[in-house]
């Protein structure tokens, strides 16, 4: 079952950006402080300079899913008819299951510029996962099930909203993206058949060896303090005793016969090698894969359009691999 419990097509809150906190020494209070500040910043308008404006061809709102266990949000976007505003809503629409990057913060509104151009243009329905953030007493497994059971429940309800579930692909952006990784590896071994997985700026590795790569000692400071950012998202993914292996999709033991892979690389970026030995470990293992690098692109590129020139190149080459993934 779900719920609506907004319609409105973006946000006209008022907000200030909250400084960046010493990411080595933060406490459990500092991290939840910062984290709302930072993700009322990321939903409000005063944003949209920089993270770009919704594609008024979507129709964008707040859904709260009943999921085992708990309620969920989720962000959905839905072409809007564009001869009649007011004729019925489309059925039969391919489906995407987006999960937002951010780790420790994050919300899915960050990403209404992507997933409203997807939703309008592809068209589909698009369905953005506002997980459990990682915190003290919230590891990365539970931020893996919600997107895991968002994909679920949508294919199981396939008629209720709207989708065709031979038609769906999940996407996501840095740890959004080892989350969607992880549900397409769960959707092989459950029997559910994907049609494709685009992971961009993907982080795959929180076990000990996650900063054993060269990306990640040339970027781990330019062009931003990323180590400090990535060495949180580490401790606070799999605290001690837990599995960080199995939370990593680099050291999955199959990933054979898994959807179809885009991966996309900025260049400028200390997960750079993340996604490039991901695809690689995907293409020895017969996955169709293709790697795509935007030189110079720094991390979470695609939500900063405002920003990064090679957004709009990004997100383009993202519709035209789903177009053709999805296509009846």
């Amino acid at each position: 079952m779900s719920r609506s419990i907004s319609t409105t097509t973006s946000s006209t809150t008022t907000a200030v950006r909250p400084p960046e906190p010493d990411f080595e020494a933060i406490t459990a209070g500092e991290l939840r402080a910062y984290r709302e500040a930072e993700n009322r910043w990321r939903a409000s308008g005063a944003a949209s300079a920089i993270l770009g404006e919704p594609d008024p061809g979507a129709a964008i709102g707040w859904r709260q899913l009943a999921l085992p266990g708990r309620n969920l949000p989720v962000r959905v976007y839905r072409p809007v008819p564009t001869a009649d505003p007011d004729a019925d809503v489309r059925t039969g629409l391919p489906l995407v299951i987006h999960v937002h990057g951010g780790g420790f913060v994050g919300t899915a509104a960050q990403c209404d510029w992507t997933n409203s151009h997807l939703a309008a243009r592809l068209p589909a329905l698009v369905v953005s996962v506002e997980h459990r953030l990682l915190a003290p007493g919230s590891p990365l497994a539970n931020a893996a099930d919600d997107g895991w059971d968002v994909l679920r429940h949508v294919v199981r309800h396939a008629a209720r909203w709207g989708v065709d579930p031979a038609r769906t692909a999940v996407f996501g952006e840095s740890c959004g993206a080892l989350i969607s990784a992880l549900a397409a590896i769960r959707a092989r071994e459950a029997g559910l058949d994907l049609r494709a997985q685009v992971l961009v700026n993907p982080a795959t590795d929180v076990t000990g060896t996650m900063e054993d790569h060269p990306s990640m000692a040339e970027h781990a400071f330019d062009p931003t303090p990323a180590l400090p950012q990535l060495r949180l998202l580490q401790r606070l993914a799999a605290p001690q005793g837990g599995d960080a292996r199995a939370l990593s999709p680099l050291y999955a033991d199959d990933l054979s016969g898994l959807a179809p892979a885009l991966v996309v690389v900025p260049t400028r970026d200390a997960l750079a090698d993340h996604g490039r030995r991901y695809a690689e470990r995907l293409r020895a293992a017969g996955t169709p894969v293709r790697l795509s690098e935007y030189p110079g692109a720094r991390h979470a590129f695609l939500t900063l359009p405002g920003l990064e020139p090679q957004a709009e190149a990004a997100q383009a080459e993202i519709l035209r691999f789903l177009r053709a993934a999805l296509a009846e």
